[in-house]
């Protein structure tokens, strides 16, 4: 078989891609990974920072190749026949990673140099290039028995397999469900932009009337518009309900297992539970870090929350009669209310966000900030018609990376936002390999009338990609397992969420906030009403990202054994949290992707924990100028470039001069008053 796969390419070769071609391109590319193992494990020389670590870091890379493409279609462009594949292949790939982390030859050399490492002569990025081999190791069952080395074989096995099964029984789910509207009165108070686009979606699966979904755009314009309270209950319900229906589809046996083995691998490595084990490799450090963390933010939080909570039911009431709110109210009288008090909506701001527009607007900020420029080119090959390729330089027209976006929804692409990597970056024989990294979202696709014109929401979650992207394509360093996003998951969003800031200063919205009919720039008054809401019901919204780590750290931190029932245990969870009636329908759990499908696992509280940071990180740029060049460069060097090659707080107090102060945050959500 000629196998594109197979043959040395710098740009995935997506054109000449088959599905026929992964399967065959795997199992050869892990025999020859293995060879190149093999030969670092006999090699008779004495072991050598170079012959070993190095040699072992820069092993695999076109097997790492083949993996990025195969799983970033499974997540952005798949099929049946993919997910098949992708079940298949996962226990394939647990099983040689589990063969390098329990080689015992190459755990000797590997320990042999750590042992020694005082006398090394070693940088800094070799240092922790080290001590993370010699720990992934370690904590990876290097140092186990033969019966318990099986053991973990077989759950690292069962794992992969379970946790794709949740993924795609999250995205058969999304598929699955549609609303049919044809009586008119039943979309009233939607915009009429959210009307075009249920119509187009209904018109293409050649029906009558309007199409609602339970994709982002489809779903967040009804809940947030819709004047029926029937319908906007029923999507409610669809929504929170994902894999929880006890059908072919339903994840609550997948959730038991994943903690459960999760469990059983932690004790077997030594570890109380699975976070004390993930937290031992995070900034937070201990499972009491976090909820001492968590619990910090939700004394400041919940008075707050409860406040907004009273004011938003005593606001629905004197509406429209509403005894008791519920879930399906919260985005429906929240807007309404910001109405009221603001006088903003949404639908006021998307005329001047178009996507195009967003798109050159984050660009011009990148520029600004790093001194980057960005050229759309159209002879790279792509999986999807929709998606843009862009091509990223310096000041000096040094390429600096290659840039694939992929903005709106599609039935075989999962929900939400994420940024990914085709290729890392990394520096071999003196020449500096550049990255290539992919942002995907799903934005409103454009339609017959209107462009993709996106809420001020998206503009924030396009701003937070991109803050990820700029991490993978800013890399500087020298070996691929320490490059771009490859940091301590409660730091990797520092860059993320740091560029969200940006969204709300005048100088930046001037750049790329124009109305896509009339070319008018946005209207100072709107710009000001966009930094007064930044602030609404930011009680209500801190609690509800604190619940999300809290049922995450009740899952990991815990022995699973006891728990039968998923629904009664994730409202235990969330009782410290809850403000809205609870709904015996609804379950998150079965569709937590992030922390059952993806790597946040012990790890959501991350979110608040580097707002911590992007909070205090931001104030350092405000208090100089959000365009100043010398933060930026600072912010550019100790952070973006250097991934995860030393200690982020060693690298973030290089940067800022300290340790972070958690009043940034608070003063930013209005928990607290500013000083002074």
């Amino acid at each position: 078989m000629n196998n594109p796969l197979l043959k040395p390419f710098d740009q995935a070769p997506f054109g000449q891609i088959k599905n026929e071609h992964f399967k065959p391109a795997f199992l050869e590319a892990i025999a020859d990974a293995r060879k190149e193992i093999d030969l670092i494990a006999e090699n008779q020389e004495p072991p050598t920072f170079g012959n070993t670590l190095e040699a072992l870091d820069y092993s695999g890379k076109q097997l790492d190749r083949i993996s990025s493409i195969f799983f970033n279609l499974n997540s952005a462009e798949t099929n049946e026949e993919i997910q098949k594949i992708a079940q298949e292949i996962s226990p394939l790939l647990s099983e040689f990673s589990n063969d390098i982390t329990l080689n015992e030859k190459l755990f000797a050399r590997i320990k042999a140099i750590h042992d020694q490492k005082d006398g090394l002569t070693l940088s800094p990025e070799q240092q922790t290039l080290l001590d993370k081999r010699y720990k992934s190791f370690s904590r990876n069952g290097a140092n186990l028995n033969d019966n318990d080395k099986k053991r973990l074989r077989e759950i690292d096995a069962a794992l992969s397999k379970l946790k794709l099964k949740f993924g795609e029984n999250i995205l058969a789910e999304t598929n699955k469900f549609e609303m049919h509207l044809t009586d008119e009165a039943d979309i009233a108070g939607l915009p009429e932009g959210a009307k075009e686009a249920a119509s187009q979606l209904a018109k293409s699966k050649e029906k009558e009337g309007w199409l609602i979904t339970l994709d982002y755009p489809s779903y967040i314009p009804f809940m947030k518009y819709a004047e029926n309270r029937v319908l906007r209950k029923k999507l409610s319900l669809a929504f929170g309900s994902k894999g929880f229906h006890s059908d072919e589809l339903d994840n609550q046996e997948n959730v038991l297992n994943i903690v459960a083995l999760r469990h059983e691998r932690a004790q077997l490595l030594g570890y109380e539970t699975h976070a004390h084990f993930v937290l031992e490799e995070r900034m937070a450090e201990t499972p009491q870090r976090v909820l001492d963390f968590l619990n910090e933010l939700l004394d400041k939080a919940k008075p707050a929350a409860v406040k907004e909570f009273e004011q938003l039911a005593t606001f629905a009431k004197a509406t429209d009669g509403i005894e008791k709110l519920e879930k399906w109210d919260s985005s429906y009288y929240s807007e309404k209310l910001k109405q009221q008090l603001f006088n903003l909506d949404d639908e006021k701001l998307k005329p001047y966000f178009k996507l195009e527009n967003v798109i050159d607007g984050v660009f011009k900020v990148a520029e600004k900030l790093f001194g980057l420029t960005f050229k759309e080119v159209f002879d790279v090959e792509k999986y999807h018609e929709e998606v843009k390729t862009i091509e990223v330089y310096d000041t000096e027209a040094n390429f600096i990376a290659l840039f694939y976006a992929d903005f709106h929804p599609r039935p075989g692409k999962r929900g939400g936002a994420w940024m990914t990597s085709y290729k890392s970056q990394y520096t071999l024989n003196g020449e500096n390999s550049r990255p290539h990294i992919s942002n995907v979202c799903n934005f409103t696709k454009p339609t017959e009338t209107k462009p993709s014109l996106l809420t001020f929401n998206e503009v924030t979650t396009l701003f937070h990609e991109f803050g990820h992207g700029l991490h993978g394509m800013l890399a500087n360093t020298t070996y691929p397992s320490l490059s771009g996003t490859s940091v301590y998951w409660d730091f990797v969003e520092l860059p993320s969420q740091i560029m969200e800031n940006w969204c709300y200063e005048k100088e930046v919205l001037e750049l790329f906030a124009f109305h896509y009919e009339t070319g008018e720039l946005i209207p100072m008054e709107l710009v000001e009403k966009i930094k007064e809401t930044a602030t609404f019901q930011e009680g209500m919204a801190t609690l509800r990202q604190l619940s999300f780590g809290f049922l995450d750290m009740a899952w990991h931190g815990t022995n699973p054994s006891e728990i039968k029932d998923v629904k009664a245990y994730e409202s235990k969870a969330f009782e410290g949290t809850n403000l809205f009636p609870e709904t015996s329908e609804t379950c998150m759990s079965t569709a937590f992707a992030h922390i059952f499908q993806g790597g946040y696992a012990s790890g959501y509280y991350s979110y608040k924990w580097a707002e911590v940071l992007d909070a205090d990180a931001f104030a350092y740029f405000k208090e100089n100028g959000i365009f100043n060049k010398e933060v930026a460069d600072k912010f550019k060097e100790h952070v973006l470039s250097k991934g995860g090659t030393e200690n982020p707080m060693t690298l973030y107090k290089r940067f800022r001069g300290a340790e972070p102060k958690i009043e940034p945050l608070l003063e930013r959500a209005g928990l607290i008053k500013k000083a002074g």
